[in-house]
């Protein structure tokens, strides 16, 4: 937790292996095409003193991550890794179609095995850092940028929260959904209510949110409010219950239901498609909690959001004060490469490849690497 902090205090330049928890098979070769694991027993046996460069690129306009991490892992998995010369960018970094990102300099038995393992860290990190990035903005082209709650727990295996969480805050997200998602950059989880302690209370808004608020009375209060799909009704009641200790509302209505406000007022149908969270729901809401005297109270959307949704949402001006998105955020978009380059200080590389020198790279100083 030191390390999180210095780093976010901006006192370390990287994340070190005293952050990531590794599966220790890694250095069986357990998660290592076998191919790679025969090169390495070739090697050993033929080629032990082979020194080759090994570099990494992509092939789209992406922010960068994954680096602290391949590099912590070359720490901890290759052999003599303070003989490698590693040259690398930092996470966080734009970086641009086919521009090196990475290079790792020495004998290929000490960690050749472990390319494609850097190539799946690069790939799962980046594209995340890259979606949420996107997202953050889509959600600020209105002029006023709109926080971005990052929700993908239930998107994907457990195991990837930590990693996934520390990719979408290099992205730039506000926020996580759980405390997981925030481990390597030590911040805590952010949520409310789910539906669950809604159904609990047979579907009363009240009586849920009353006992939310008792339970954490330290939590900014902010109802969700689509649980009986009368969104607008149901935001009404929680302000009118506690006022200016309501701060927001959170609508989540499934993209398969139409609002009861619609059905209400059925004269309002037929240009646009109210199914879910759609803008005219959104606008309506507004206006009802405004001519009310609401206006403090906050709107949080969620359900379906993604990069062009909000998009689209922020050129027309509908009133969100808050998104949270996830299952688009985990799409694995961007596929990195590693190539052998150079062999004993020479150009040596398959047909296509050549080293493609970066003066953007830095090279890792081992002797600060470590706290």
């Amino acid at each position: 937790m030191k390390e999180i902090e210095l780093k976010l205090q901006g006192k370390i330049n990287r994340l070190t292996n005293q952050t990531f928890k590794f599966d220790e098979r890694v250095k069986e070769g357990w998660f290592s095409a076998v191919y790679f694991l025969k090169t390495r027993e070739i090697t050993r046996k033929f080629k032990p003193e082979c020194h080759v460069t090994l570099q990494f690129f992509q092939k789209q306009h992406a922010v960068l991550c994954g680096t602290d991490e391949v590099i912590a892992l070359l720490k901890t998995f290759a052999d003599n890794p303070e003989d490698l010369e590693i040259h690398s960018l930092k996470d966080g970094d734009k970086v641009s179609p086919f521009e090196t990102v990475l290079t790792i300099s020495g004998r290929y038995q000490d960690f050749g095995y472990l390319e494609g393992i850097i190539d799946g860290v690069l790939a799962r990190r980046t594209s995340v850092s890259t979606n949420v990035y996107n997202v953050v903005k889509a959600a600020g082209i209105s002029g006023t940028q709109k926080p971005v709650i990052f929700m993908g727990d239930r998107d994907d295996h457990f195991t990837q929260q930590a990693g996934d969480g520390y990719a979408a805050y290099i992205g730039g997200a506000t926020a996580q959904a759980t405390h997981a998602m925030n481990e390597w950059w030590g911040k805590k989880g952010m949520g409310t209510m789910p539906h669950a302690l809604i159904q609990l209370f047979n579907g009363d808004i009240v009586e849920a949110t009353k006992a939310y608020k008792e339970t954490f009375p330290e939590d900014e209060l902010i109802a969700l409010v689509d649980y009986n799909n009368d969104a607008i009704s149901d935001s009404l009641k929680v302000a009118r219950e506690f006022g200016d200790e309501l701060k927001g509302v959170r609508v989540d209505t499934s993209r398969t239901m139409i609002d009861k406000y619609f059905l209400r007022n059925q004269h309002l149908l037929g240009t646009f498609d109210p199914r879910g969270v759609n803008s005219e729901l959104i606008f309506a809401l507004r206006k009802a909690l405004d001519d009310e005297g609401y206006n403090h109270v906050k709107i949080v959307v969620s359900g379906g959001f993604n990069e062009e949704r909000i998009e689209e949402f922020e050129r027309n001006g509908v009133p969100v004060d808050m998104y949270g998105v996830g299952s688009s955020l985990l799409k694995i978009n961007i596929g990195f490469t590693g190539d052998n380059v150079m062999l004993d200080g020479k150009p040596q590389a398959k047909a296509g490849r050549k080293l493609r020198p970066n003066p953007r790279l830095e090279k890792l100083d081992w002797d600060s690497y470590e706290l």
